[in-house]
């Protein structure tokens, strides 16, 4: 049970990075706009979190500096896509090869060193001494209950339960329409692409200040990528989100195991199994749901808006 319990607790930390890039993007997503250079802010939000804890005194400091990374990387998205209207896709990959680009030449100093402010994990009296799962699902940081634990919530009420949300929806669906009601497209848009790069940012902090704390080059290794896979994977619903976010996880978990305990298996194919069953995962979830409208993508995704003459 000590080895179950070791897998449900690192694979939960380990998703953590996919929950909160992938709420990000499946809330731009919604708006119609496709992000795919979350791999490249979640380097960069990692990089920054590391040079901020350098001087920092609190590693909500260096949190906030990486946010602000973040949401930079998506002012930046936000004006080539939604204001000049460029390809979403071209943009996307130009983000994803500056930002880790930057990351690497500004992480460059601290390359290889350990943060020296972390967050630490905080056990849940009474839910943590719980025997086995106790441990697993109540003894870790901050950003972990925050982000398992309220913000699928907070997305979810958003979506399903407020005026906002059926806007938001509506705008993925047919901009031109929820124009003609008069829902301002760019500005949520706009506001979505920021807040999408700021939660990435998160990401990247919680994988160099709480999973790994520390900085290299290769620290994310295709997080970014795989968020935008559990996006599809979760047919944009946040609670699905969850589970694949966990599921992944649950695959680095299994390969850190394997490699500890000298299992018979190679290096490289434990290396690749969380990214190849995720997507077979997605694979599966698209066969499966094929030809149910509710669950396919957004029907304005990565179309560029423009305003029609009335």
């Amino acid at each position: 049970m000590d080895t179950l319990t070791n897998v449900i607790s690192t694979a939960i930390d380990a998703g953590a990075v996919i929950v909160f890039a992938g709420m990000g993007e499946l809330l731009l997503e919604r708006t119609g706009v496709l992000n795919l250079g979350l791999e490249g802010i979640i380097a960069i939000g990692a990089a920054s979190a590391v040079l901020a804890a350098q001087w920092a005194s609190s590693p909500f400091i260096a949190l906030g500096v990486a946010i602000l990374v973040g949401a930079g990387m998506g002012v930046v998205f936000m004006l080539t896509t939604v204001v000049f209207r460029a390809n979403q896709v071209l943009s996307g990959l130009a983000l994803f090869l500056v930002g880790t680009g930057l990351a690497a030449h500004l992480g460059g100093p601290v390359t290889g060193n350990p943060s020296p402010l972390t967050f630490e994990s905080v056990p849940i009296p009474g839910l943590a001494e719980i025997p086995y799962l106790g441990p697993a699902l109540f003894d870790h940081d901050v950003l972990v209950y925050f982000g398992y634990f309220i913000m699928p919530f907070i997305v979810w009420f958003l979506l399903n339960r407020t005026r906002h949300g059926i806007n938001l929806r509506a705008i993925g669906e047919d901009p031109s329409a929820a124009d003609a009601t008069g829902v301002s497209v760019m500005g949520i848009r706009s506001f979505y692409a920021i807040l999408g790069g700021a939660l990435a940012g998160i990401g990247g902090a919680t994988l160099s200040l709480a999973f790994t704390p520390g900085w290299t080059p290769n620290v994310v290794a295709g997080r970014g990528w795989i968020a935008l896979a559990v996006v599809i994977f979760a047919m944009w619903r946040p609670g699905r989100l969850v589970v694949g976010a966990v599921l992944f996880g649950a695959l680095i978990s299994v390969s850190f195991i394997a490699q500890d305990r000298g299992w018979n298996i190679p290096g490289q194919v434990l290396n690749m199994l969380p990214y190849l069953i995720t997507l077979a995962l997605i694979v599966v979830a698209v066969l499966r749901n094929l030809g149910k409208r509710a669950t396919v993508a957004p029907a304005a995704l990565a179309v560029p808006f423009f305003r029609e003459e009335r």
